[in-house]
């Protein structure tokens, strides 16, 4: 007779146990749609002091040099 997850799972010692759980939370976690949230825009305004030395576009290419990108 074949055992059940839950047979097979209680033979494992404690460390193995908590690595199969860690393991379904991970696929659960990657299977699973996340919540779609609305967009925080929490930066707004946080380069203001450099809007009289770039234009907007000018500012983009600067941000986009400083993320390495």
């Amino acid at each position: 007779m074949r055992k059940t997850l839950e047979e097979e799972l209680k033979e494992l010692p404690i460390e193995l146990q908590e690595e199969v759980a860690d393991f379904v939370r991970f696929l659960k976690e990657k299977h699973n749609p996340k919540q779609e949230r609305p967009l925080k825009i929490e930066w707004r305004g946080a380069l203001k002091e450099l809007r009289d030395q770039y234009t907007s576009v000018e500012l983009q290419h600067e941000s986009l040099k400083w993320w390495g990108d």
